[in-house]
This record gives structure tokens, C-alpha cells and sequence, in this order.
């Protein structure tokens, strides 16, 4: 089945004539991400150029994702907005509400059962507003795209950080909150900054233990996690050329972990075959019309410096694998160097769990690399030194995966084959081999290792690697462990050697799958009943925010000052939180409980300067709001890096946080905040970050004279009643500060949509 073909054929049908129209505007050859980008702005045939990195934009994507975790909120929102039917073509995907813990049938079982509530929502209001329905167990969500909706040239917008996988398909896919998606599903125009550039070019070709996921896991290194904020990574060269489509994708969907708006390879071969063999010939043979427009013009590639504005180059041939980690995903390092990094640093060696799946690599290429490795265990009489557990990408992947024999390989070695869903990736893992806090190690094919991430303990150390290099690391059950020079002993007392895996690009026999999993929605759903029980605990309809009026920025109390790395995770945990996903009130009770206060080094530790006594964040804050004061949150660099989580704006919103005051921003995050309504400005001068104390009260002084390109300043009171005087600024335009008046971006939909 292909999806969406008339609208894939009017975005071919005008790719040349924007594209033609930019490149005469701009006066020079363009990259792929500026075609894609000029072909899809809101005003149709591009007539002005657009400054990188300084002019915001209205685009028009083509279509919308969300997962089920941020579908909850985002739809919640779209009810407000008025409209009887999304704009754009739209799926919600079932696959963050299901707990890895027995296996695929027993967890997919108990799921739609704690979770009935939640996906019957999800079902209905995807009935009732034209929305593509994917069941519990069909798949994770970015693989489901690749398969059945990503095009080359299109643009794409999703509910999660990780929407950025498209762009194996050469689309520009960008994870976003769920108020940017209601703006697109209402019909309306999605804003977005001018993105810089960031040129990556890839020679060689890749061999041996050396894979695509080693790409990322280098550049990742090289940039670290904010070193890609407000830019595209384009690949290219004859390296990206050999590299599968699956491969691409997951290149693209750690960049992420970069922080980049998305990134995104020109349309190719490989391409080509992953769109056929995935039924979508009507798909290539359109993109086959416009293949120029597909990638970038030729004078870029042969002088990129000219036209990027950072360069990288990567030669894949002798590009070494890697293990990142832990606790962040760009501590970069080659697999034979991190067994004395682990000593030095006191990391444990013996790895007690190695992790194959996640929506970054669990394609069919991914598995057979995997199980070439897990075969050669059982052929070599190598019994595993760690537990196994693996997320198939999606029902397509599984079922073809179990066809040709792959599941059995793992499942000979003693592995468990979980849902196809997110699972341990995202915290949904029941993990019944530790208590507490014990301090242990575990490796896997995900794309973020955060603390606490995958099972909720401080001192899991979690590394991330290749499918194949996780399946031989697990084998060993020893970090130290270099497959490509160490040798393992097997049961009859032998030392043998692993030799190199070998992959399959695409399934000689082809897909297949019996039920994919797809709902369509009925052609009108007028009729359809959407009920939300007022007593749910996981569900509650939303109340408008109001604005944020001059005299209430005024004796704005500390919530906390926090310190280092603050993810969505620290600010709005997931795992046995995702239960209240649909709830603002209860889940606004995790609020920035995983930060680190930076008086204490604590965490989910605040004073209450009420009462002058520590307690929880969310417990100070609801003191705070039921006394009427508002509060600001402190934060350090690349503030809310990671997922795309809103629950990260609208819980502090929510509970009454006014403001939110770093030294830097993660793109999206920034974004959330000010979609709801709420103050996101970083500090002038880095160093006022070191003058913020724990008693401290702040006062907006010409909050009234919020204005675009101008400073707010801020009196800063301490406990003493000496003063400072700092300076913050914003990115802030003449929309989003109207977003700001009006109280959120969705308060100016409705009034929009109501006159």
C-alpha cells in the first residue's frame, strides 16, 4: 500500500520550479536542505532569501507523526483549535506505552490492558479527525515512517526528538512539541529559524566491524551535544553513497544527540531499493522526475567549504567502531581503547545486559548483522556472558525477521524477544536482575544513555554501539573486549575468534507480514464520541493558560538553580511516568525531580522559601502557586537537550514557573516553552549565572517593554537585600512575543480559528 501519493506527487510536481526560483534568488548553487527547505515555504514560490542561523520562517510540512506518549498531549490540544479535521496527512503510533519485561506477546497483553484507556483515546480522536491509527505492537514509530511515509525532497514534522530518521530517506524530518504539531494539523503555517549548515563528507567504504551507527557515534564526538543546535547535517560524497537507506537512518537519528534541527543524505540508489522493496515503486518512480532536485546542486559537493558553513570529513575506510558513553551519547570512544578508559575511570567491566533494537537500529540490515555474530556463538560453542533482550523495528520486521529464521538465531542463545516497541530505550523495562541502585554496566543499540534512562538507576552505566558490536560485547560479558584482536573461550575449553558480520541489505524473499497494524480513519468523523472520564487518572482535558500579566514578574521566587547536564529526562522523567502522559496535574508531579540542585548537589531537594524547609521540586512549587507567586528556573548550558517532550514546558507552566533562565538552550525545548506562553531567555553574561543564590527573588523590571532583538532586565534580590543587575536575552519575535501575550501559541488558534 502506498500512502499519500497524490500529495507526494504535488510536492514533485512544483520541487522544480521553487528550487529553480531560490537558486536565481540566492545567486548560487544550493545544497539539498536549502531545495527542500525553499520548496516548502509557506507562500508557495520562494521571493526573498533567507539569512542562516537569524530569519525565522513559516514552512508548510507535508505531513505529521506522533508517538503515543506525546500523541496524548498534542491531540488534547488539537481539540481546543476547532477544527474538524487535520490539515495534513497524520499518524499516531502505539509504541512508548509498552513495558519490556517477558516477551513480545505476554508485554504487548499486559500493555493493552494497563493502557486501554489511553490507546482507546488515541483510536477515537485518530477516527474522528482523519488521523492514521497504528495499533500497540505494530512498530516504533520512526521505522513505520521509513517503511510507509518518508519520501525524498519531502518535509515532515513529528512529535519526537527522533523524527530526524526520515532523513535516511532524504527528507528534512524535525522533531517537534506538540503545540508546533496542532499549528500544522490546523492548517496553519509551522515556524522554524533559518538553520545553518553543517556539511559532513564521507569517503570510503565501510568494512568489516565498522558500521553505519559508527558514523554518528564519531561525529557525535566531534561535535558533542550541542555542537549541531539551529544547524542541518547534510551527508555526502561517494562514502553516504554506500551506505544503505536503514544505515542513513541511523546516522540521521542521532543527530539528535547532537542537538541538530535534523539531517538528511541526497536521494540515491539505495534509496531507490529501499523504496521498492518497501512497495513503494510509484513512490521511486516520482522521485526518479525530479532526481536533480533530490540532492544537492553539483558545485557543492565538489567545493563544500564554500558552501556550509562547518565542514566535516569522515573517511569511512578507516573509521574504527565505537562505544559511546556512558551517561552521555557523544563521549566517543574506538571499542579497543575503552577497556583502559573503564579502568581509569572506574566503570564497571562486566557487562550484565546487552540491548539490540530501538527506532535507531532495528531494520532488517540490523538484525542479520546481529545475528551473524549471535549464530557464530552458537555454532562456536560460546555460551553468553550477558542477558539478551531485542525490539524489533517494527511488525513488518518481525515477521519477516521470524520468517527467515533471524529471532530463532537469537532466541537459540537465550535472548528475549520483546515487543516491537521502544521499551528499554525509553525506560519502559522491567528489569528484574538488580535492586536499588547497584552500580553495574550494560551495553546497546540505542541513541541516548542519559542516567537513570533505561531502567531508572543513577549507576547503570549504558554505552552505545552498533547492533553487531553490542551482540559480540554482550557475548564476552566484558567491556574490555575487542572482537576484532580478543578471542572468547568456548565449552569445550577452545579459544576462538569471532570473525566479521555480515549483513543483509534488504530481504532476498522480500517483506511480509500477515497485520501490519494500520487503522484508517473513517471518512468522517463527525459522528465519533471522544470521552475523557473527569476522573482518569491518566487523561484530563486541558484548561486554557493565562497570560502572564507585568505584576505577576514581579517578586518571582527561585524554584531551583540547577546544575550541569538538565535534560527533558531530568525535567520530565519518562519511564513509569508515561502513565500520565494524558494528565497534566499528575504528571506535572515529576517536575525537575532528576535535576541537580546546585547548593546541594541534590536531587528532588529544594528549599521552600516560604517555609525556609528542603523538600521536593514539585512540593515547593505547589506551595509557590497556591500562595500566587510565580517562580523562575536557573538552568546551565544546552538546557532541555534530548527529547521533544512539551510535558517539559507545560509542567512548570502548569505549576506556575513564570520563567526559565539559562546559559543555553536546546533548540526544541526552547521552542515548547515559548509555544507555551512562558519566558525562555539565557543570560547576557554567562558569569550571572554564579550570582543567582538560594533565597534569591527576582523582579522584571521592563517586562512591559518585551520586544524583539531588546534585553529584559532583571533585579536580582538576595537574602542580605543587596541587589544585582543582569541582563538576559531572547530570541523572542513579533509572533511568539503575541504567543506570549495571549497566554500560549494555542490561545491564538482558537481566536483565529473562532473569528
Amino acid at each position: 500500500m502506498v500512502f499519500d501519493i497524490d500529495m507526494i506527487k504535488g510536492v514533485y510536481a512544483h520541487m522544480a520550479e521553487r528550487v529553480d526560483a531560490a537558486r536565481k534568488i540566492v545567486g548560487r548553487p544550493l545544497t539539498l536542505s536549502e531545495k527542500i527547505l525553499y520548496a516548502h515555504l509557506w507562500d508557495g514560490k520562494p521571493t526573498t532569501e533567507f539569512i542562516r542561523g537569524k530569519d525565522y520562517v513559516d514552512f508548510a510540512p507535508d505531513r505529521v507523526a506522533c508517538q503515543d506518549a506525546t500523541a496524548q498531549m498534542a491531540l488534547l490540544q488539537f481539540m481546543q483549535a476547532g477544527k474538524p479535521k487535520v490539515a495534513v496527512p497524520t499518524t499516531v503510533h502505539c509504541d512508548h506505552l509498552i513495558q519490556a519485561k517477558s516477551g513480545a506477546a505476554a508485554d504487548l497483553k499486559i500493555a493493552n490492558s494497563t493502557s486501554k484507556e489511553v490507546f482507546d483515546f488515541l483510536e477515537s480522536v485518530s477516527n474522528k479527525y482523519g488521523i492514521g491509527f497504528w495499533k500497540p505492537g505494530a512498530g516504533i514509530i520512526h521505522q513505520v515512517v521509513l517503511e510507509n511515509y518518508a519520501f525524498p525532497g519531502g518535509m515532515m514534522i513529528g512529535t519526537d526528538s527522533h523524527t530526524v530518521n526520515a532523513g535516511g530517506l532524504g527528507m528534512i524530518a524535525i522533531g517537534v512539541g506538540g503545540a508546533d504539531a496542532v499549528d500544522v494539523m490546523a492548517g496553519m503555517a509551522w515556524e522554524l529559524k533559518f538553520p545553518k549548515l553543517i556539511g559532513v563528507k564521507l569517503t570510503g567504504q565501510i568494512s568489516g566491524w565498522t558500521s553505519a551507527k559508527d558514523v554518528i557515534l564519531k561525529v557525535a564526538g566531534i561535535l558533542t551535544v550541542k555542537g549541531g543546535t539551529g544547524a542541518i547535517i547534510e551527508y555526502f560524497g561517494e562514502g553516504a553513497k554506500n551506505l544503505s537507506c536503514t544505515g542513513k537512518g541511523t546516522i540521521c537519528n542521532m543527530g539528535a544527540e547532537v542537538g541538530a534541527t535534523t539531517s538528511t543524505f541526497g536521494y540515491d540508489d539505495a534509496m531507490e531499493r529501499y523504496l521498492r522493496a518497501t512497495g513503494r515503486n510509484e513512490v521511486a518512480d516520482a522521485a526518479n522526475t525530479v532526481r536533480e532536485y533530490l540532492t544537492a546542486d553539483p558545485e557543492v559537493y565538489a567545493q563544500p567549504e564554500t558552501y556550509f558553513d562547518e565542514l566535516i570529513e569522515i573517511d569511512l575506510s578507516t573509521l574504527r567502531p565505537h562505544l559511546n558513553g556512558p551517561f552521555t551519547p557523544d563521549l566517543a570512544t574506538p571499542v579497543g581503547e575503552l577497556g583502559i578508559k573503564a579502568k581509569e575511570n572506574d566503570w564497571p567491566i562486566k557487562v550484565d545486559w546487552g540491548l539490540i533494537g530501538s527506532c535507531t537500529n532495528s531494520s532488517y540490515e540490523d538484525l542479520t548483522r546481529a545475528a551473524s555474530i549471535a549464530q557464530q556463538a552458537v555454532d562456536k560453542k560460546i555460551k553468553p556472558k550477558s542477558d539478551f533482550g531485542i525490539n524489533p523495528g517494527s511488525e513488518q520486521i518481525r515477521f519477516t525477521a521470524e520468517r527467515d529464521g533471524l529471532l530463532r538465531i537469537f532466541e537459540d542463545l537465550g535472548a528475549t524477544i520483546f515487543t516491537n516497541a521502544c521499551g528499554p530505550c525509553i525506560g519502559q523495562w522491567d528489569r528484574s536482575d538488580l535492586k536499588g541502585d547497584e552500580k553495574n554496566t550494560i551495553v546497546h543499540s540505542f541513541n541516548r544513555n542519559f542516567s537513570k534512562r533505561a531502567d531508572g538507576n543513577p549507576n547503570t552505566h549504558a554505552f552505545v554501539g552498533s547492533p553487531e558490536m553490542v551482540a559480540a560485547i554482550a557475548i564476552s560479558g566484558r567491556l574490555d573486549f575487542d572482537p576484532m584482536t580478543d578471542t572468547l573461550l568456548n565449552e569445550d575449553g577452545e579459544h576462538v575468534k569471532l570473525d566479521e558480520p555480515k549483513g543483509i541489505e534488504l530481504p532476498p524473499l522480500g517483506f511480509d507480514v500477515e497485520d501490519a497494524g494500520y487503522l484508517a480513519p473513517t471518512e468522517d468523523g463527525s459522528t465519533v464520541s471522544v470521552k475523557v472520564n473527569p476522573k482518569s487518572e491518566r487523561l484530563q482535558l486541558l484548561d486554557p493558560f493565562m497570560p502572564l500579566k507585568a505584576e505577576q514578574l514581579q517578586g518571582v521566587k527561585l524554584l531551583i538553580k540547577a546544575f550541569g547536564k538538565c535534560t527533558t529526562d531530568h525535567i520530565s522523567m519518562a519511564g513509569p511516568w508515561l502513565r500520565f502522559r494524558g494528565h497534566l496535574d499528575n504528571i506535572a508531579n515529576n517536575t525537575l525531580i532528576g535535576a541537580v540542585n546546585a547548593f546541594n548537589n541534590k536531587t528532588n531537594f529544594v528549599k521552600n522559601q516560604l517555609t525556609g524547609d528542603y523538600v521536593g521540586v514539585p512540593d515547593a512549587q505547589r506551595a509557590y502557586k497556591a500562595a500566587g507567586i510565580k517562580t523562575i528556573v536557573v538552568g546551565d548550558h544546552n538546557y532541555g537537550e534530548g527529547s521533544s517532550r512539551e510535558h517539559a514546558a507545560m509542567q512548570p507552566r502548569h505549576l506556575g514557573v513564570a520563567a526559565v533562565l539559562v546559559k543555553s538552550f536546546a533548540r526544541i525545548h526552547e521552542t515548547n516553552l515559548k509555544k507555551q506562553g512562558m519566558l525562555g531567555i539565557t543570560f547576557a553574561n554567562e558569569n550571572d549565572y554564579d550570582l543567582i543564590q538560594e533565597n534569591d527573588t527576582f523582579n522584571f523590571v521592563d517586562i512591559e517593554e518585551f520586544a524583539p532583538g531588546k534585553p529584559l532586565t532583571i533585579e536580582v534580590v538576595h537574602d542580605d537585600g543587596s541587589t544585582d543587575i543582569i541582563k538576559a536575552n531572547h530570541s523572542y519575535n513579533l509572533q511568539q512575543i503575541h504567543w506570549y501575550n495571549e497566554g500560549s501559541a494555542l490561545n491564538v488558534i482558537k481566536k483565529e480559528n473562532a473569528a
